[in-house]
């Protein structure tokens, strides 16, 4: 088998006319005789491998600054080039000799991408949640173990996030490229979402070899040189590298595509932990009556083992609704405006990204219709006079069906309803000093959320 990196070729297609990706079989293991990537010897072509990362950065500019970061490390064991959370890239010199310079800038596009938007400690956190260690294995066959085959899911998830928006305009698209049309799942989704939404299972066996380093899953690799290992990054490093690329996103818009804008937005301004915040709603929803009568047949019921023959489906426990009240008087700024369409996203995902769960109305002295969510950044906020989010609560308590979690994002200077809504309620604030002057009253102060609301500041 040749080598063939994060996209295999064994003969020329493009995934438009490929419904699944390119069955390969998993590589074998280096030898001191040959190996699967290249003929031993070869040297690592560091001026070729320089010229297309040179061509990612003129393609590529606001990325400028991670690419010229990220540390060379030949490996022969490497598959093709791979990265860890320090920003080695680990490349394989055979890999490098057979690829044309403007697939290879791709690949380093590629390899920068998991890096940038923090896949090794997502990946992680995505496993300390689901329950999901260990080193990654292989059977005799090449199939993934359970732990493999955790690891592979997470790096095909990774993929799906970053190829479906970083070729085009220079970087040409490589045959084999796992793309979410593989799967039937829409562009545009992080990377946690695909895994929750899809199982990947039929592409164990294509995909077996795909291996983009612990920086796309944040499971280690025997090749990794570790923190302890020379020209790795600091933690601290690493944050102002992001920071810079975030920085020159947003000083140029428009040369970005709108999922690095999107990035660029929530580097700067981190969303709250709205999957934390909403738990407590999440519980009470899954215990209040009539919810949980919605059967389904994903998940047998415990019950089937009691009637030989005979399959009974389990309750399914549906996420809860929410109502997100947006307090759009003239006293909230436009980037505030702007960071509560990151909550908004935000709460989505929290929810496991039902949009149909999410509303949201916006407010000032009057409340207006409630609008279900498309994509958070086609929202049309409409306001700029007084502040009463009283008609926003009011709005939202009397919407069929009525939401079982009321989220408003206000900066504080609003009347609140004198009794307690029969839902739970979270305020996020905008920062304000602690003391607001009025013009025509400087005695008056705003007050304070009620007690019977969990409040959050929003950064």
């Amino acid at each position: 088998m040749t080598e063939t990196a994060k996209y295999p070729m064994p003969r020329p297609m493009t995934p438009r006319s490929l419904p699944r990706p390119v069955r390969a079989a998993p590589p074998t293991p280096p030898s001191d005789s040959g190996t699967p990537y290249g003929p031993p010897g070869v040297p690592l072509d560091m001026e070729k491998l320089l010229a297309a990362r040179l061509h990612a950065v003129k393609v590529r500019p606001y990325l400028a600054s991670a690419l010229f970061a990220l540390q060379v490390v030949a490996d022969r064991s490497v598959p093709t080039m791979a990265v860890d959370a320090y920003w080695r890239c680990y490349v394989s010199p055979g890999f490098v000799a057979r690829t044309p310079v403007e697939e290879l800038a791709g690949v380093w596009v590629h390899e920068v991408s998991h890096l940038l938007r923090d896949h090794h400690a997502r990946g992680e956190r995505y496993a300390r949640e689901n329950g999901q260690h260990g080193p990654g294995e292989r059977s005799e066959m090449g199939v993934p173990r359970a732990e493999g085959w955790e690891r592979l899911r997470r790096n095909i998830a990774a993929d799906f996030e970053i190829n479906d928006d970083i070729y085009g305009d220079g970087l040409p698209l490589p045959a084999g490229a796992v793309l979410p049309s593989l799967l039937g799942l829409p562009d545009g989704l992080l990377m946690e979402e695909y895994l929750r939404t899809a199982s990947m299972s039929g592409l164990a066996a294509d995909l077996a070899w795909l291996d983009c380093g612990s920086g796309a899953d944040g499971q280690d690799r025997p090749w990794e040189l570790g923190p302890d290992g020379a020209h790795g990054l600091s933690r601290q490093e690493r944050d102002a590298v992001r920071f810079r690329v975030a920085e020159g996103i947003k000083g140029r818009p428009g040369a970005a595509p709108q999922g690095w804008r999107r990035w660029a937005d929530e580097a700067f301004h981190p969303p709250q932990p709205w999957r934390q915040l909403l738990g407590a709603a999440v519980r009470s929803a899954a215990g209040a009556p009539g919810v949980g009568e919605n059967h389904s047949y994903r998940r047998p019921s415990r019950r089937s083992a009691s009637v030989p023959g005979v399959l009974l489906p389990s309750l399914r426990r549906t996420p809860p609704r929410v109502c997100i009240v947006i307090d759009t008087s003239g006293s909230v700024s436009d980037a505030e405006l702007g960071s509560a369409l990151l909550e908004v996203a935000a709460i989505s995902r929290a929810v496991g990204g039902r949009r149909d769960l999410v509303s949201v109305i916006s407010c000032d002295a009057a409340a207006r219709v409630a609008v279900p969510l498309c994509r958070a950044e086609n929202i049309e906020l409409v306001g700029g006079g007084g502040t009463d989010l009283r008609s926003g609560f009011a709005r939202a308590l009397s919407s069929r069906p009525r939401p079982d979690v009321i989220v408003a994002l206000t900066d504080g200077q609003t009347p609140w309803p004198s009794a307690q809504p029969p839902c739970r309620t979270v305020v996020g604030l905008f920062p304000r000093p602690a003391r607001s002057v009025d013009e025509e009253d400087p005695d008056y102060t705003p007050d304070s959320p009620p007690p019977w609301a969990r409040v959050v500041t929003i950064n």
